[in-house]
């Protein structure tokens, strides 16, 4: 099949042609997600590692915070293992890198970085110009009210000494009781929110090592924690709810293993080798399982541990509970989420994460056919859902949606309009009257022999392909159908759409039905549309 064509006519224009909502330009490498903030901590792995972790989350990243950023026993600033080369490869992808300066809860190396905040953040402005880095997450921890002026002052000084675009994040303790003793005393909320970029709320570590069992984050856990900042005054803007992608596990016979922490992949492990059922506590919106490990049964080990033998309770995160806490994000309309730390979820998780952060909760697509086609083409942009929680896969579409994408497509909103020519049937009261009119304007559209259009009418397939096809020809590509001819039963070569079905079945935009047939009158759905988008990332991209 000989295949020429121009640069002008590019992947993203073919799938806006047959998309069916609002087109948004689909993103390449060096792009990360645009919707709600997203962020992440690494920790505890290496460069390759963390690099192949964040390849699965689907382009759903805005930040990362590597522990690039230690305290010394003096207060001073201790690089560890920074690679410029991991930074380099994510400033291309879109993606900022933020370290988090940590005093990894040791009490008197906290207070020892307060106590030197000024060469301390000094250090800190040297090393993020030196390295090109985004910024700061300041994760000082298990200081107490007595230090909560000069963590204050660290932040302040930060955000005075770093230039301008550079940005300073806190890390706070979740305080749904509103504690003002101990480690929660040292976060003085609303000036550190006055002084930094925003706030990640630590929600998590409800229950902990050496408390009674239950959940890590349970919901109501972490909404009272996002309500206690917002009652104080703090813009939701500057708040980011952070989740754990970890669980705990306690033993009734052990009192070394109360509450231990373990990945989420570990605890569904477990469940699976001692065939534990998984239980969702509604009220909590967490899952939990029960087994018992004996002597003489299967035996198992959690980071080099061994389980010793007794009853077990564990608590874990799951898609059901993160996609719980998201819906928070939100109800609450904050600035996103973050979580710690990378590498512990189930992959599975990023098939969604950025849909349910953005507000999509598609019920209506679990277990369709085209399921994997619609997300893909919703965290593409290409396509969006009739409302919050409807995506509508077996929904028709109309002439008018068309139309409309098509003028947005090609950023043709601002178009002014020649022919004075109107659809007798489109008046401009009608919701696409503009866009129907400008792509009449610009020969993307025509209407029917009385001079209608139709705008409600479902359009079919053969119709999508006359459709496609002269927006081709209006960029003056030339497809060659000479060897790729089909023999339809239902498309004769006499039909008025036989060489456009031609054009679309050599270019695998539309296919066969089976049985020989293509079906040119049926209505095309937009769970159809999704699947061929995918294709058309495979086949178009190739041309």
């Amino acid at each position: 099949m000989k295949k020429t064509y121009q640069k002008i006519l590019t992947f993203t224009l073919i799938l806006s042609l047959i998309t069916s909502t609002i087109l948004l330009v689909k993103q390449d490498d060096s792009m990360a997600y645009s919707g709600k903030f997203n962020m992440t901590y690494l920790y505890g792995n290496n460069s390759e590692t963390y690099l192949k972790n964040i390849e699965s989350t689907n382009d759903s990243l805005s930040m990362v915070s590597p522990s690039y950023f230690d305290i010394n026993p003096d207060g001073t600033l201790n690089l560890v293992n920074v690679d410029t080369n991991f930074i380099k490869t994510l400033n291309k992808k879109g993606i900022k890198v933020m370290p988090f300066l940590s005093n990894h809860w040791d009490r008197e190396v906290g207070r020892a970085a307060l106590r030197n905040r000024q060469v301390l953040a000094e250090q800190i402005v040297q090393a993020i110009e030196k390295y090109n880095l985004d910024g700061i997450n300041v994760d000082i921890e298990n200081v107490t009210a007595e230090d909560k002026d000069e963590f204050t002052d660290l932040v302040k000084l930060l955000k005075e000494k770093l230039p301008k675009g550079k940005e300073v994040s806190v890390a706070v303790a979740a305080n749904p009781n509103g504690y003002t003793a101990g480690w929660h005393g040292s976060y003085d909320y609303e000036k550190l929110a006055q002084y930094s970029d925003y706030l990640i709320i630590m929600a998590y570590d409800e229950s902990y090592n050496g408390s009674p069992s239950g959940p890590v984050a349970s919901y109501s856990f972490v909404e009272k924690s996002i309500k206690y900042l917002l009652n104080k005054g703090i813009s939701p803007k500057k708040i980011v709810l952070g989740m754990p992608f970890y669980g705990r596990y306690w033993n009734d016979s052990d009192p070394q293993i109360q509450g231990n922490a373990l990945q989420q992949t570990a605890a569904e492990n477990l469940a699976n080798k001692y065939n534990a059922k998984v239980i969702f506590d509604k009220e909590k919106k967490s899952p939990m399982i029960k087994f018992t490990i004996t002597e003489d049964g299967p035996q198992s080990t959690i980071a080099g541990s061994k389980l010793t033998p007794g009853n077990y309770t564990v608590w874990f995160e799951n898609n059901d509970s993160i996609k719980a806490k998201l819906e928070l994000v939100n109800k609450y309309n904050l600035k996103g989420a973050g979580s710690w730390k990378l590498g512990q979820e189930n992959t599975d998780l990023w098939n969604y994460y950025s849909l349910w952060l953005n507000n999509k909760y598609f019920k209506d697509i679990e277990n369709h056919w085209a399921e994997e086609d619609i997300i893909y083409s919703i965290k593409q942009g290409w396509m969006k859902g009739i409302s919050d929680n409807q995506f509508s896969p077996d929904g028709q579409l109309t002439r008018a949606q068309v139309a409309t994408v098509l003028v947005r497509a090609m950023n043709l909103q601002n178009h002014e309009i020649e022919s004075k020519d109107e659809f007798i049937d489109v008046n401009t009261n009608h919701w696409a009257y503009k866009e129907i009119q400008i792509a009449k304007d610009k020969g993307l559209v025509s209407g029917f022999e009385d001079n209608t259009f139709a705008p409600d009418k479902a359009i079919t397939r053969e119709e999508m392909a006359t459709l496609i096809s002269r927006v081709i020809e209006s960029n003056r590509i030339d497809i060659d159908t000479t060897n790729t001819y089909m023999d339809y039963k239902d498309v004769k070569s006499d039909r008025w759409s036989y060489d456009d079905i031609m054009k679309m079945t050599s270019l695998g935009i539309l296919k066969g039905v089976g049985d020989n047939k293509f079906n040119p009158t049926n209505k095309m759905t937009r769970a159809e549309m999704s699947a061929l988008m995918n294709r058309l990332d495979n086949t178009i991209s190739g041309l």
